[in-house]
């Protein structure tokens, strides 16, 4: 989710820095009334984007790590931030907000580029983000800085649903079988997407109690992993959604054993329904699911950085949310 304009010289701001989880609050501010404005620009007037849930925050800063960046102004307060995430190879950035009376004036270039250039300097070989489809100004400044528009991907949503066995989660293995696992899931994850690696995601999840990661085997062998997260994306909300951040299937017959474990632990852990990410180089997955019964409820304009795209080996399927 990014959400920044550029086109008026820059003003006096000093960054980057390193986001506190104390400035969680203040990151909310910044966040909420960026995207308001944003809204506002695009038509709809009377929506107001509440804030996230300060767990989820915590999640986006400990996942950036160093590139967890904000900017002050002379009074020392949030003028901008972009979480900017490496999984491996794979780097992308969200959320991003410039305060609304810095947008225009040269500080969303300059947020956009120090993570491009942190993401370089940690050798990402992908550099993305996802921003609203049918805003222009959006998609018009990150084409300017060098990013190409790619397919869509599309939020689609199962309803929870009871299985005739629960799924087998990595939080309730012992200690040496979740090794071993993690381990596996990693070399799953790699042999797809050579260079991506999820781990840390997967484990902040599980220490943050922000949910779990569905496995799905057969023979014992690995088949797929969707890393999952139960807690309300919006503060003060109920569990609403099992939202899936991360899915890897070695490849497409593992899909139907993955959609009925997601269903069964939204079910068990008291979230109405799934909702899944699906990036349009899926044609195969996106079909499976509506034909499930599935609903398209979002769309965003997935887009990467010239020379720095994705690059899909063409088995199995690897999900990738570039959203917190």
């Amino acid at each position: 989710m990014a959400s920044v304009r550029s086109w008026r010289p820059l003003a006096q701001i000093e960054g980057p820095q390193m986001a506190k989880l104390e400035e969680i609050p203040a990151l909310n501010v910044v966040f909420s009334d960026a995207f308001t404005e944003r809204y506002r620009r695009d038509g709809m007037v009377g929506v107001r984007v509440p804030y996230l849930n300060p767990a989820v925050w915590r999640y986006a800063i400990e996942d950036a790590a160093g590139g967890a960046m904000v900017w002050r102004d002379a009074r020392g307060e949030i003028a901008a931030f972009n979480m900017v995430h490496r999984s491996g190879v794979e780097g992308w950035m969200g959320p991003l907000a410039v305060r609304t009376e810095y947008q225009g004036s040269g500080v969303g270039k300059e947020v956009v580029e120090q993570g491009i250039a942190w993401l370089k300097r940690e050798g990402a070989t992908v550099i993305g983000l996802e921003t609203m489809p049918r805003t222009m100004d959006n998609i018009g400044f990150y084409s300017s800085l060098g990013f190409l528009p790619g397919r869509l991907t599309i939020t689609l949503t199962l309803d929870s649903a009871a299985s005739d066995r629960a799924p087998e989660l990595l939080g309730r293995l012992g200690v040496r079988e979740r090794e071993d696992a993690i381990a596996e899931a990693r070399a799953l994850v790699d042999s797809l997407a050579p260079g991506y690696d999820f781990t840390r995601e997967l484990d902040l999840t599980e220490s943050l109690a922000l949910g779990d990661t569905v496995v799905v085997r057969d023979g014992g062998r690995i088949l797929g992993l969707a890393l999952c997260h139960t807690a309300p994306l919006v503060e003060g909300r109920t569990r609403e959604e099992l939202r899936v951040l991360k899915l890897a299937l070695a490849d497409d017959s593992a899909l139907d054993a993955m959609l009925r474990a997601l269903c069964d632990f939204a079910k068990r852990s008291g979230t109405r329904r799934v909702a899944l990410r699906v990036q349009g180089e899926y044609p195969g997955m996106y079909h499976t699911m509506v034909a499930a019964g599935a609903r398209v409820r979002w769309t965003d304009l997935r887009m990467a950085l010239a020379g720095y795209e994705e690059r899909k080996n063409g088995r199995g399927v690897v999900l990738s949310n570039w959203e917190i």
